[in-house]
């Protein structure tokens, strides 16, 4: 269930800072289908991808993680 909140946050945040998910893709070097299945929650980031998240979209981790470890 984590996974899904994760996955909505960083939706959340790629669409509220205006990226596609192909602009988001490219910034992250990675395939539109990684970031498609990381946003539907059936592929969790590991901890460099989610970093590189956190750096594209100009949030801290703690944002995209924070209510979900326990905050």
């Amino acid at each position: 269930m984590a996974k899904d909140q994760l996955a909505l946050r960083i939706r959340a945040f790629r669409k509220l800072k205006g990226y596609t998910q192909d602009e988001m893709a490219e910034l992250l070097g990675v395939s539109i289908a990684i970031i498609g299945s990381i946003e539907r929650g059936s592929r969790k980031p590991d901890k460099h991808i989610l970093q590189k998240i956190s750096e594209v979209l100009d949030i801290d981790q703690s944002e995209l993680i924070g209510t979900i470890i326990g905050q």
